[in-house]
């Protein structure tokens, strides 16, 4: 434990020196730069919301320039095709047979903008990518780049020109984060940087190789049983809430999956090193729960027409299950 606590706190400066690289072009949003660090450190894909202007896409482009990967950006619309995310099959005449030709998704780093802006058709192509890693294009089966990550943005499903995604593609994502306005200080502070002040650059900090370091490292945090047995009882909570004692059955069509539990498990883990701890705390796993579950409780329509959120559920699983 004492060579973990150790490690920890040596890697844990690359966190800080992320953070202010990041900060040198975001203000603010302390919570959607921690989930997408620890995405990045657990090779988790995240799925951002919040409505346009919120500087989403600015923040995956810094996150992405302080690593040294390849980076692509795909911008999401409607007549977007499957072929051309992940590539096609291209006829040559004068050789009679077929090549390859690799769409934009062979990168380390893929930033889907505006991914519910393109018809199901196509978020479904990610579906392989994002499970397997890999990609097949005709007959042929290629394995995608190390690491790989979906950092994907969306509006609200309620704007003009949405598409909701599939809950497969949904279930995919490890963390979905929610942000919002910025407050007072924020907002005069980006309104400073963006009328006096250029773009600063932002600097590489990380390596491909230390990003697979970070993540065998968090995988090594400790978890006791019992808060084991806490991520567990949340998940199922979320299935079977009458088992806990929680009146809320009518108001969930499905619970969480079992992606929810080793996600749960990963992101806690990956919080207690953000915060330069060797070991998980149920506080770091009431933080992270939220932005595992929310996406995946799926609600009746007596929910709707009741105005429960996802939110709201999740409290009542808090305020019911028993902490260890």
């Amino acid at each position: 434990m004492e060579e973990l606590k150790q490690r920890v706190e040596e890697k844990h400066l690359l966190v800080n020196r992320i953070r202010e690289e990041i900060g040198r072009v975001l203000v603010g949003q302390r919570d959607l730069v921690d989930g997408l660090l620890m995405g990045l450190f657990t090779k988790g894909h995240i799925l951002i919301e919040g409505v346009p202007g919120l500087a989403k896409t600015s923040a995956v482009k810094a996150l992405s320039d302080t690593v040294q990967a390849d980076f692509k950006r795909i911008q999401f619309t409607p007549d977007l095709l499957p072929a051309d995310l992940i590539g096609t099959e291209v006829y040559r005449p004068k050789t009679g047979d077929f090549s390859i030709k690799k769409g934009p998704i062979f990168h380390n780093i893929i930033l889907a903008d505006e991914i519910n802006r393109a018809p199901s058709k196509v978020q479904s192509a990610l579906l392989e990518a994002m499970q397997e890693k890999q990609v097949t294009i005709g007959d042929t089966t290629f394995q995608l780049a190390d690491p790989f990550l979906v950092l994907a943005t969306q509006n609200p499903i309620e704007q003009e020109g949405t598409y909701p995604l599939p809950e497969a593609q949904v279930d995919r994502f490890m963390l979905k984060l929610v942000i919002d306005y910025p407050d007072r200080n924020e907002e005069k502070e980006i309104m400073r940087r963006v009328s006096f002040d250029g773009s600063p650059a932002v600097n590489q900090i990380i390596t491909s190789t230390q990003v697979d370091e970070l993540a065998d490292l968090i995988r090594g945090i400790y978890v006791d049983e019992k808060l084991k047995d806490y991520i567990v009882d949340l998940v199922f909570a979320t299935r079977k809430p009458a088992d806990f004692n929680i009146d809320i059955t009518e108001y969930i069509q499905y619970g969480a999956s079992p992606r929810a539990t080793i996600f749960l498990s990963l992101a806690a883990r990956a919080y207690a090193f953000l915060q330069g701890r060797a070991y998980v705390t149920p506080q770091d796993i009431k933080t992270v729960a939220p932005d595992v579950l929310r996406h995946r409780i799926i609600l009746t329509y007596e929910a709707e027409a009741e105005d429960i959120t996802t939110e709201q559920i999740i409290g009542r699983i808090f305020d019911s299950v028993e902490v260890p």
